[in-house]
C-alpha cells in the first residue's frame, strides 16, 4: 500500500518529536549516575521519574498539537474574524 506525501510528512514529524523526547529523557537517565558520582542527590530524580516523564511527554505532544490545530483553524480571534469577513465578502468561503 502506498502512502501519500502528506501521510509520510505527518509520520516523519511525529517521529521527530518522539525522537526529541527520547533524547531528552535519555540525557536525564545518563545524568543520574553522573550526579551520584559527584555526590549530588535529588530524591525525585530516579529512573522511574524519568520513565514517567517520558510517557507524560509522549502523551502531551499530540494533545498540544491538537489544541494548536484547533486554535489555528477556527475563526475566533480578532484578526481571524477579520480574515473570515474578507473571505466571505470575496465569496471564498
Amino acid at each position: 500500500m502506498f502512502k501519500t506525501n502528506l501521510t509520510v510528512e505527518k509520520e516523519v514529524k511525529q517521529e521527530a518529536k518522539t525522537g526529541l523526547i527520547m533524547q531528552f529523557t535519555g540525557m536525564l537517565s545518563a545524568l543520574i549516575p553522573v550526579l551520584a558520582l559527584l555526590g549530588v542527590k535529588f530524591d525525585w530524580l530516579t529512573q522511574e521519574f524519568v520513565d514517567s516523564l517520558y510517557l507524560f511527554l509522549v502523551a502531551l505532544a499530540p494533545l498540544v498539537l491538537t489544541f494548536y490545530t484547533i486554535y489555528k483553524n477556527h475563526y475566533s480571534g480578532k484578526k481571524a474574524q477579520e480574515q473570515n469577513e474578507v473571505l466571505k465578502k470575496e465569496g471564498l468561503k
